[in-house]
């Protein structure tokens, strides 16, 4: 059942023990909504950006809405809490960190983890999916985004997600 790899702190594990299911493939169909300007916002500065046209330097934390259509009032199923940092010097490209944590359905109080690059400026961006909780542990996948809207005076911006995930439970 169990074997010992190095005697003091790892133990090898049959998958058998954890009950781990037959694994499965789910695709999410989501919009994240970057609400900046405005009296409400769900995403703000930690550190501003440097005085460059990359805004390279810049850090927004988040905690900002997954609805199932664009429209800012369609149906909630959970929150986007993570930041995200501008990473490059000579392009516009942030580094993503966050959870897709669900608050509605048979995934509700489940999350993915999303960990990667997101070239802005391209119209559709991949980032790895890089983990997970409650059915989604063990996940693994990737995200496909694609900005559905961006002002450029208040910074708000709706990105549609696709994002499929191998998962167990």
């Amino acid at each position: 059942m169990a074997s010992s790899d190095d005697g003091s702190f790892a133990t090898r594990l049959n998958p058998k023990v954890l009950k781990l299911k037959k694994e499965k493939l789910t695709r999410f169909h989501l919009y994240w909504h970057d609400v900046v300007g405005g009296s409400n916002p769900t995403s703000v500065p930690v550190l501003p950006r440097l005085d460059n046209v990359t805004l390279f330097g810049l850090i927004n934390m988040f905690d900002n809405p997954l609805t199932v259509g664009a429209d800012p009032k369609s149906r909630l199923v959970g929150r986007s809490q993570g930041l995200y940092a501008s990473t490059a010097q000579h392009e516009i490209g942030l580094l993503m960190a966050m959870n897709f944590a669900f608050t509605y359905g048979k995934y509700k109080g489940s999350s993915i983890t999303i960990l990667g690059r997101n070239p802005i400026v391209n119209h559709v961006r991949e980032m790895p999916v890089v983990g997970g909780t409650g059915r989604f542990r063990f996940a693994r996948g990737h995200a496909l985004a694609k900005t559905q809207y961006f002002n450029a005076t208040t910074l708000d911006a709706i990105v549609e997600y696709d994002i499929y995930v191998l998962h167990y439970y």
